[in-house]
């Protein structure tokens, strides 16, 4: 049940946020790493994407959250992911972009938002760390292309 509280909350989220994309964000699918219509996120003319400041920081703060688990000995995935979502949530929350910038950063957040739920929903360790680690890789491809 606060599974999908928390599920509920997150789209609920997403959906009232970004104040004009909202048709957009619902008309897409969720995205997936692996998937083959996945949109390619552009750079911004050769340069970095400049993500707002009040979005950012929830972005780090996961980025954060993320590093500091590998060095963690006992890993409880379920609470990272609550972690993960609990920023997911601030973050969109604190839409303020617009614009290209806007459109090329949901690119990664929806697949990211995914990867954070499969976490979650997780069965069994194995599966678990190869999510966390895909999580990683996602955010190899933030760093990639947003500042």
């Amino acid at each position: 049940m606060k599974f999908i509280f928390i599920l509920f909350a997150s789209i609920s989220t997403i959906l009232s946020s970004c104040g004009g994309n909202k048709e957009k964000i619902t008309q897409k699918q969720p995205i997936h790493e692996h998937d083959e219509n996945q949109e390619s996120i552009e750079l911004n003319n050769g340069e970095k994407w400049k993500v707002d400041d009040e979005m950012l920081v929830h972005i780090r703060n996961m980025e954060r959250d993320i590093n500091s688990f590998v060095t963690i000995e006992q890993k409880d995935y379920k609470l990272l992911a609550e972690k993960l979502k609990l920023n997911i949530d601030l973050l969109t929350s604190n839409c303020t972009m617009k614009g290209k910038a806007h459109d090329e950063l949901h690119k990664w957040l929806l697949p990211y938002i995914d990867l954070v739920n499969e976490l979650s929903n997780a069965k069994d360790v194995t599966n678990a760390s190869k999510q966390f680690e895909n999580i990683q890789a996602s955010f190899k491809t933030f760093n990639q292309y947003f500042q």
